[in-house]
């Protein structure tokens, strides 16, 4: 009888399954203030079309002749501001990491659910963290772009990223994806009790308080972004829950980048014209960042504050993001235990 010649088939490596991943995803963070770490982040930034809309052929030499040979040592001066110097990274990636370790705490009686964090810019990144909740055996997996808010160069890009990894897979996981949550009860309501909370602890009354949200080019709400309807949402329930008088609580927008137009009011200039109106005790907060970061502390907290005193204003004080506080994990636990609906008994 002839001997059968042909190769033993390959024993394939251990396959998990049976688990279900969420997937928290901020912005991002540079690993270091340093000019070679804070240039690589800004490229990676500042490369995504999702952030800059304009044709490669215009953006390219600006970016890379001016903006990468500029920007880099001034970002990174103001990042050592307000680097965690503990951890030896930013703010953002603390905070970002905590929620998921506080979130996993939640949902600890479900053995089958696996809380991990990422970054859309920076580490840790998106596709690692997929692949490893992949070969962690979740079959399913919830991403949560954490932007209550929604605009295309936020929540869009993060989920463009989470599909590009996706591609490369030959067993793709079931995905579901966050949408924006800025007129979310539970959302409104931790925010409420913050300001609530902070204005209590001061010992003066403001006469005005800013919600400050981060701006995007007026040209990209021309084009259908619905992000400034999001964010004036947000702050006429938030003033309803608070029970305040009609413009007491004020919608400005920070953080601009370039010359062309951006949605208004801005909030610089917002800072510099209130003491001169007669306004000149106030309190900020950013309503649409889910942690602290270098726009909040360093931007608006310490940047902000010199604008105002300087212009005649006489208090000012910055009420911290939600953070990875007890009202902020209860949004971020609402919101997941939302999305795992018919997954997870």
């Amino acid at each position: 009888m002839a001997q059968d010649k042909s190769p033993l088939p390959q024993a394939h490596p251990k396959v998990n399954f049976g688990k279900i991943g969420v997937l928290l995803v901020n912005l991002g963070t540079p690993d270091g203030h340093d000019e070679v770490s804070m240039r690589r982040y800004l490229k990676q930034f500042l490369s995504d079309k999702r952030v800059i809309e304009l044709p490669t052929w215009k953006w390219w030499p600006i970016l890379n002749l001016i903006v990468l040979r500029t920007r880099p040592k001034k970002s990174g001066e103001a990042y050592a501001t307000i680097w965690n110097n503990e951890l030896d990274e930013g703010p953002l990636r603390t905070y970002t990491r905590s929620q998921a370790e506080l979130l996993a705490k939640r949902m600890g009686k479900h053995d089958n659910l696996l809380v991990d964090y990422a970054m859309r810019y920076g580490q840790p990144s998106i596709k690692d963290k997929l692949e490893a909740l992949k070969d962690q055996g979740c079959e399913r997996i919830v991403i949560y772009p954490l932007y209550p808010q929604y605009a295309a160069s936020t929540t869009a890009t993060v989920n463009d990223d989470a599909f590009d990894a996706l591609k490369q897979m030959r067993w793709m996981p079931a995905i579901r994806t966050v949408p924006a949550y800025h007129d979310d009860p539970v959302y409104i309501d931790a925010l409420a009790k913050s300001i609530e909370e902070h204005i209590a602890g001061l010992d003066y009354e403001p006469e005005r308080v800013i919600a400050s949200y981060h701006g995007i080019p007026q040209r990209y709400f021309d084009n259908g972004d619905p992000y400034h309807c999001h964010c004036h949402k947000t702050t006429r329930l938030l003033e309803e829950r608070l029970g305040w008088e009609k413009g007491r609580l004020m919608t400005c927008f920070q953080s601009l980048f370039g010359k062309e137009e951006w949605i208004k009011p801005y909030t610089d200039k917002t800072l510099e014209a209130l003491p001169s109106q007669g306004i000149k005790n106030i309190a900020i907060f950013n309503p649409g960042f889910v942690c602290d970061c270098l726009e909040t502390l360093e931007e608006i907290a310490i940047e902000g504050k010199e604008t105002f005193l300087e212009h005649g204003g006489e208090n000012y004080s910055h009420i911290p993001c939600l953070n990875d506080d007890p009202y902020g994990m209860d949004v971020i636990e609402h919101v997941v235990r939302r999305e795992l609906s018919g997954w997870l008994d």
